[in-house]
């Protein structure tokens, strides 16, 4: 630990070579703790305020430990940097001879036997998908990695990378002609042999909830887990511990049905009868479930009898593929890997039609022209301390946002941590007290009024022509934005960037470049989102972010809560919320040099008894109710 003292402080290496490195007392406590859980093989939950310094706080102490240490993050964003910019940084700056290694989820490493197969597919497509075929081809013959990161010129959701990556259904194994150059593999091999490896949440869960077959294990056996953007772990887990049946996975049958068929057993014309009759059965489906956009409880559709019938219809045309794929099996391990997806896929239709037990929510999602079965499980606490101790190991859990009203509780509840596990509150080191004002403007309707849209874009206006544009203004829900987004593109004179418009970094390229933007979005631009200086000096907030009770998970934990003794506002609804409005209020300041607003429409926040629990784990900055407060704030009186 005196290691990491000296290396974060005044005199350090990193104090002469790093670009505004700055010694934080801050930065030192929570590295401090790191190392302990890390030399102890003890857990940890510990807070870190923003500007802390986290990721040298837990990345050194990680390298100097000796031992195997795993870094998750939240985003594959996160994981880049950490891998591409602070690690090197760091390794290099104190000479330290350790192996690190980079690991992303399969979709994200090119599939050389799948870009043959689509690149043979794809003939009599449109120009498009050819076109960046043939790039991904040019780039296959370069890369070192297959990370599909790499390739600019292929958009990352393009169609295509769909078709030239693989998944654990289509993927051959050992038996696939390109098995000894396949970039996924590769990538496990320098994961196995590194002494820090950098995953994602989405990886680490995968990996904890279903070990693939023929690959042995997919991570090595840590000394040390350090779990950065920790707060988002039970959503996850909740995902990976689920079940989801597609429309896309059906898509993916057929085709690779039909690709392996004209490879393998074009002389068998009972499988293109079995292939058409599967499309058809999931198109029919889709369209049986009505418009898209829905997220809702199969309860409120289980009663269709025609949804119910389509529901059949879709396990009976499976069933049937997969029967006619038997008979082929034995002519190629493609063809015998589609007869196993298809059994699954029939399985998977009969798991989520049972509904499995009442600890599952039983839900459906529809999109344009697809949809999601779900079961997703309402508490995974105690599946992910069952995990926890199948990986024994230091387990440190770290974010900004982990507490509610200065507890740990619900963080802890959540993943079935003990009560007991040691927690650690790092306050963040910028100067909220003089560089932040709260503005809750007095009068506001109640929420739940058709009131209170107007009140608050119109209290919304006073605040973005005082700060002169430079604003995020964040919506709770899609119909806010849309109706925000048109009345303030006729009002301000201000550069105004919708959600939706463009891609996040797209808009956030506009917004930087423009200086006196305003930026209207919705929950993906809660968190993650990272805009330094005077371009960032507002953050609006429509509503406090309480989950819609018709959201079908939600409603569902409200009523396993209730069944099981607890209080669903006290022990879910209120903290869930009071972390997403911390997600949200963090965007604000960024760095020591940024000062701003933070407003907050909803008028529960002043009015409502639980509304000090949300001032409460608030950073500590002054309050007003006075818009000439405000105007005072940014010098326009």
């Amino acid at each position: 630990m005196s290691d990491v003292d000296h290396h974060l402080g005044p005199e350090s290496v990193l104090a002469r070579i790093v670009p505004g490195f700055q010694p934080r007392d801050e930065q030192r406590t929570l590295a401090r703790g790191v190392a302990e859980a890390i030399e102890t093989g003890e857990n940890l939950v510990a807070e870190a305020g923003t500007g802390t310094g986290k990721t040298f706080a837990y990345l050194l102490p990680a390298l100097l430990s000796g031992k195997r240490v795993i870094v998750s993050t939240g985003t594959k964003t996160l994981q880049d940097q950490l891998y591409r910019k602070d690690l090197p940084l760091l390794r290099e700056a104190l000479d330290l001879p350790v192996r690190t290694a980079l690991l992303k989820g399969r979709g994200n490493y090119l599939c050389l036997y799948r870009m043959e197969q689509a690149e043979v597919d794809a003939r009599n497509e449109r120009t498009e998908t050819q076109e960046h075929l043939r790039a991904i081809r040019a780039w296959s013959g370069v890369t070192a990695t297959g990370d599909i990161a790499e390739l600019d010129q292929v958009p990352a959701d393009a169609p295509v990378w769909g078709r030239a990556t693989s998944t654990a259904d289509n993927c051959l194994g050992q038996e696939c002609p390109a098995f000894d150059d396949c970039f996924l593999m590769a990538a496990r091999r320098r994961a196995q042999e590194a002494d820090l490896l950098v995953v994602n949440h989405h990886l680490l869960l995968a990996d904890m909830a279903l070990k693939e077959g023929g690959f042995g294990e997919v991570l090595p056996t840590p000394d040390a887990y350090v779990l950065d953007e920790a707060h988002q772990l039970p959503e996850v887990a909740a995902q990976f511990f689920g079940l989801a049946v597609s429309s896309r996975q059906f898509q993916e049958l057929v085709r690779d049905s039909h690709a392996e068929y004209l490879r393998e057993a074009g002389d068998q014309p009972a499988l293109p009868d079995a292939l058409d009759r599967l499309r058809k059965a999931a198109l029919d489906f889709r369209l049986l479930l009505g418009e898209a956009g829905q997220r809702a409880a199969w309860a409120t559709v289980s009663g269709n009898d025609e949804i119910q019938k389509g529901l059949g219809e879709l396990r009976r045309a499976t069933q049937g593929l997969a029967a006619v794929l038997e008979t082929l099996a034995e002519r190629g391990r493609g063809l015998e890997n589609c007869h196993r997806r298809a059994e699954d896929m029939v399985a998977l239709l009969d798991r989520f039609a049972d509904g499995d037990s009442d600890a599952f929510v039983q839900w459906y999602e529809t999109y344009a022209q697809s949809f999601i079965l779900r079961l997703t499980p309402l508490d995974v606490g105690q599946q992910f301390q069952s995990r926890m101790q199948r990986h024994r190991a230091a387990w440190v859990f770290t974010s900004a946002t982990l507490s509610v009203n200065g507890g740990f509780g619900h963080f802890r509840g959540r993943l079935g941590l003990p009560e007991e596990t040691p927690a650690l509150a790092v306050d963040s080191p910028f100067d909220y007290r003089n560089n932040a004002l709260l503005y809750a403007p007095a009068g506001m309707p109640e929420p739940n009024s058709s009131a209170f849209g107007p009140a608050f874009l119109e209290r919304a206006e006073e605040v973005i022509r005082a700060s002169g544009g430079r604003a995020f203004v964040l919506f709770t829900s899609h119909r806010a934005l849309r109706e925000a987004a048109d009345v303030f593109r006729d009002r301000l004179p201000y550069p105004v960037l919708v959600q939706g418009d463009a891609s996040q970094n797209r808009l956030l390229e506009q917004f930087r470049a423009a200086g006196d933007g305003v930026l209207l979005g919705t929950s993906s631009f809660w968190e993650g989102v990272d805009v330094k200086g005077e371009a960032l000096s507002a953050v609006l907030i429509d509503r406090l972010p309480f989950a819609a009770p018709s959201d079908p998970v939600t409603q569902a934990r409200i009523d396993y809560l209730k069944r099981n003794g607890g209080n669903p506002f006290r022990d879910y609804q209120l903290p869930h919320a009071v972390i997403a409005l911390r997600q949200g209020v963090g965007r604000l300041i960024r760095d020591h040099e940024d000062f701003g607003v933070l407003m907050i429409g909803d008028p529960r926040l002043t009015g409502k008894p639980y509304g000090k629990q949300f001032l409460n784990s608030l950073p500590p900055m002054g309050r007003t109710r006075d818009i000439n407060i405000v105007r005072m704030f940014f010098g326009n009186e």
